[in-house]
C-alpha cells in the first residue's frame, strides 16, 4: 500500500468514526484536522498498526547497546578521546571501518573489537575472560569451527524439537567420558546467545563436571533440592547466573548424595521441572552415563526428549543402541544424536 492510498484510507476511517484504540504504546504519527494527512515515519510499514508492531520490536526485548563502538571502547578505558580523533582521520583516509582502523593504529586489539560488537549485536564473547574453560568454546572461540558445529545442532534442535511445551532435553551417552557434559555446556550457551533464557541442570549426581566448567561455588544444588533440604534463604542463590552470559543459568549438582538413584526416584524432579518451566525457554540437562540404568530412566522420563552423545572410536554399537531401547522403555523421545570426536 502506497503512503498515499494510506492517508486516503486512514482520512476515510476517520470521517467514518472508526476510533479503534491503539494502546499505551501508539506509534509517533501526527494529524492534521485541517489538511486530514496522516505523517508517516517509516513508510515501510503498511498499516499503522504495523508501524506499532515494528516500533515494540526495535524498543522491546533486544539488549543491543546503541552506543557506538568508540563510546564503547571509550567507556571501557580502552581508548581515549584523542585516540577517537586519530582512528576517524585514519578511518576516512584508508576507508575502513572504525574498528579496522583502530586496530590498524595499534590502538586496540581485534578482541577489543570484538568485545565491542558484541556488545552493539546482543551477542555473548567472553573471549577476553581469564577464567573461561576450554571446553567452553561457545566462549572462548565463538566464531571457530566446532562452535559452527554447536550452532548447527542448535537449528536442528530449534526445528525439530523445541517448542513452548517441549523444552527439557536430557543429554545422554551409553558410556562415561564421551562428552555429554561438553555438549550439554555448549548447547546451553549457544541457546542463551540467541536471547532465550536458558537453564543448565547437573543430573549427574556420580560425577558432577557443570561446576567445573563454569566455575560455580555453591555447594546448594540440585542434590539437596531433591532430598529437600534447602532452607527459604538459600532458594536466592538458585540456579548461579554466569556471568559472561546474560541469558544463561546454571544449576549445579552440589554436594554428591550417597543415594542418587533414589532421591532422583522420589518425584521430585518432576516439581523442579515443573517450576523451571515456568520461568525458562530452554532446560538442558546434563545425565550421568547409562551405565547407571535407574538414574538415566529418571531423568529422560521427565525430560521426554533426548539427545544422545556417542564418542568416535569409544562407544560401542551395543551398548548406544541398548541406551535408545531403555530411552524407548520410558517413552524419551530421541530427538537426535551427536558423534563426538575428541
Amino acid at each position: 500500500m502506497k503512503i498515499k492510498t494510506l492517508m486516503d484510507f486512514l482520512n476515510d476511517s476517520n470521517e467514518s468514526g472508526d476510533t479503534r484504540e491503539t494502546g499505551t504504546g501508539s506509534a509517533d504519527y501526527r494529524t492534521s484536522d485541517d489538511e486530514k494527512v496522516v505523517y508517516i515515519e517509516n513508510p515501510g510499514f503498511e498499516t499503522v498498526s504495523d508501524q506499532m508492531e515494528g516500533k515494540e520490536l526495535l524498543q522491546g526485548g533486544t539488549h543491543w547497546t546503541d552506543q557506538s563502538m568508540g563510546e564503547l571502547l571509550v567507556a571501557e578505558g580502552k581508548l581515549t578521546s584523542v585516540d577517537v580523533d586519530r582512528i576517524i582521520d585514519h578511518q576516512r583516509e584508508k576507508g575502513l571501518y572504525f574498528g579496522e582502523a583502530a586496530v590498524d593504529l595499534k590502538l586496540v586489539s581485534q578482541d577489543d573489537i570484538l568485545q565491542a560488537l558484541s556488545r552493539q549485536f546482543g551477542y555473548t564473547y567472553g573471549q577476553g575472560d581469564d577464567t573461561l574453560s576450554k571446553e567452553k568454546v561457545m566462549a572462548s572461540s565463538p566464531f571457530g569451527g566446532l562452535a559452527e558445529e554447536f550452532r548447527s545442532i542448535r537449528g536442528q534442535l530449534l526445528s525439530n524439537w523445541l517448542t513452548p511445551h517441549q523444552k527439557t532435553l536430557a543429554i545422554v551417552s551409553p558410556g562415561s567420558k564421551e562428552g555429554r557434559s561438553y555438549v550439554a555446556a555448549n548447547l546451553a550457551m549457544a541457546f542463551s546467545q540467541m536471547g532465550r533464557s536458558t537453564m543448565l541442570v547437573d543430573a549427574d549426581l556420580r560425577s558432577p563436571r557443570q561446576h567445573e566448567i563454569f566455575d560455580v561455588k555453591s555447594r546448594v544444588g540440585l542434590s539437596m533440592l531433591l532430598a529437600g533440604r534447602v532452607r527459604m534463604e538459600d532458594l536466592d542463590t538458585l540456579p548461579d547466573t554466569v556471568s559472561t552470559f546474560q541469558y544463561l543459568s546454571v544449576l549445579g549438582c552440589g554436594a554428591v548424595p550417597p543415594n542418587p538413584a533414589e532421591i532422583l526416584g522420589n518425584g521430585r524432579f518432576s516439581s523442579i521441572l515443573r517450576q523451571l518451566k515456568k520461568y525458562f525457554d530452554v532446560i538442558i540437562i546434563d545425565t550421568p552415563p547409562a551405565t547407571y540404568k535407574a538414574d538415566v530412566m529418571s531423568i529422560a522420563s521427565v525430560a521426554g526428549s533426548a539427545l544422545l552423545v556417542a564418542r568416535s572410536g569409544h562407544s560401542r554399537t551395543d551398548d548406544t543402541k541398548s541406551l535408545v531401547s531403555l530411552l524407548g522403555q520410558v517413552e524419551t523421545k530421541v530427538v537426535g544424536a551427536v558423534l563426538n570426536q575428541y
